[in-house]
């Protein structure tokens, strides 16, 4: 049986039990943590996604509290503070549990069973870890994050965030040092490939930094052009540029390039069913010309020198000729496939290698489900409003490329989570069409009923779920 390590796992989900021997918190990481877990739990809803926000992308991930033998990371300290809150406000999320949540909690659940069955009740504490960052941070965001003002609130955050990541991943580059490595718990000493500097700030590698900078600008777009804060919203854009020439990797570049590619397709937003087709046509095309299977077209990517296209190529190869190795219940066998195939440097494929062919379908249906809301929604608001949704369509956009070439294993994930509570909370109303439908039509008639239709009676806000609604 092997020790499945923090990449292996797809989250930073090393269990309580691992890691350093005494505690690595910086007082002014001590100091911003206490001042965060009083804002959490007592500054209003609307507010509180700030210092999430803050702590989860300005703290190195090695930050942690070694406390009765058991390591509690800032990261995770913060968001067993916010669940206290979740609790507290009786599960209060926009719109009720939606497609995009039951994908996600199968996921979930599948994959630490898959994980407990393959590698033994020995790793039980790892995915303890894993459903703590997961269930926790996933519904965390859901809670915090309801409405098109709160979307707005966390983007003027991680704009503050990604300007100042990406100042510092630029002095990261020109002076060899990392200021984040001072506080401990991360590289000081940046990485060098091919006599390039490959800056990462805080997060737990360059691709990753990279890719979280990549997958934010179309977000920073739609503040600029919703008028709502043009200063950070430039801010944000120049931050996410620079981190992604920063981190020196092909992964980013490639995810900044979709998703300003997706921004570019707004004029012919009504014909996309056509590019889907085209796209798809295209590959059916490739495959029957090229000698190699078509994913080997990964293999020809190349925008930063030393790129490892082939290795992400050869990786998705030797995957698939697998399938019958993992698909039940995923393996802890890969890393005999051949050479670096430990490396689970695409998220798709740790996805299928960690948890099988289901817990592949659910991330899968994950990302389809959003795209569906955000298509569907897009339909039902004016022109005007449908940019945050076009915007959300291209950062989801940005983030499949990414993950064809990185898994999230650091706090990315967090900005993954957030991600997915904005889609649910921008389509947060889809689901009462039918019902606002029937009382206009109660409405037109004369019906008595009209005064007793209420779908939202409870003491709550429209759109939110509290423990006590029915369905």
């Amino acid at each position: 049986m092997r020790t499945l390590p923090d990449h292996d796992l797809g989250f930073n989900q090393r269990d309580l039990g691992h890691g350093a021997a005494e505690t690595v918190l910086h007082p002014a990481v001590m100091v911003a943590l206490l001042l965060a877990i009083a804002l959490i739990l007592w500054r209003p809803r609307k507010y509180a996604a700030i210092p999430v926000l803050l702590i989860a992308f300005l703290v190195p991930r090695g930050q942690e509290i070694y406390l009765a033998g058991q390591h509690w990371y800032v990261l995770r300290i913060v968001i067993l503070v916010g669940s206290i809150r979740l609790a507290r406000a009786k599960f209060q999320i926009a719109g009720g549990l939606n497609g995009v949540d039951k994908a996600f909690i199968l996921w979930a659940l599948y994959r630490v069973t898959a994980v407990v069955l393959t590698n033994g009740v020995g790793v039980a504490g790892e995915q303890v870890s894993f459903l703590i960052q997961a269930f926790g941070g996933y519904f965390l965001m859901r809670h915090l994050i309801q409405d098109d003002a709160d979307i707005a609130r966390a983007a003027k955050a991680m704009a503050i965030v990604t300007a100042i990541l990406g100042a510092c991943m630029l002095n990261e580059h020109f002076r060899n040092l990392n200021l984040f490595g001072y506080l401990g718990g991360g590289r000081l000493i940046p990485e060098w490939r091919n006599g390039q500097i490959r800056a990462q700030a805080t997060f737990g590698h360059s691709i990753l930094a990279g890719c979280f900078g990549a997958t934010l600008l179309p977000l920073f777009f739609w503040l600029w052009k919703s008028g709502k804060a043009n200063a950070l919203a430039v801010a944000g854009m120049a931050g996410s540029t620079i981190m992604v020439l920063m981190s020196n990797s092909s992964t980013p570049v490639l995810a900044y390039t979709a998703g300003v590619g997706a921004l570019f397709l707004w004029p012919i937003r009504a014909s996309m069913r056509t590019v889907r087709r085209g796209i798809v046509l295209a590959l059916v095309v490739l495959a029957l010309v090229m000698n190699a299977p078509v994913w080997f077209i990964v293999a020809h990517v190349n925008v930063v020198g030393g790129s490892g296209g082939y290795d992400r190529a050869f990786l998705i190869d030797v995957f698939m000729r697998h399938i019958k190795d993992w698909w039940l219940i995923g393996t802890n066998q890969n890393g005999s496939w051949g050479y670096d195939m430990w490396d689970l440097s695409n998220q798709f494929v740790a996805e299928g290698e960690m948890g099988g062919l289901v817990t592949f379908v659910c991330f899968v249906a994950v990302i389809s489900r959003s795209f569906s809301r955000l298509g569907k929604m897009r339909k039902q608001v004016e022109r005007k409003e449908q940019w945050l949704l076009w915007s959300l369509g291209a950062v989801m956009l940005a983030h499949i490329f990414a993950y064809f070439g990185v898994a999230y294993w650091d706090q990315t994930q967090i900005w993954w989570f957030a991600f997915l509570a904005m889609i649910s909370a921008a389509t947060a109303t889809l689901q009462d069409a039918p019902e606002r439908a029937v009382k206009q039509g109660a409405e037109s008639s004369g019906s008595p009923d009209t005064e007793a239709w209420q779908p939202n009676s409870v003491s709550c806000s429209p759109g939110l779920w509290p423990a006590e609604r029915s369905n």
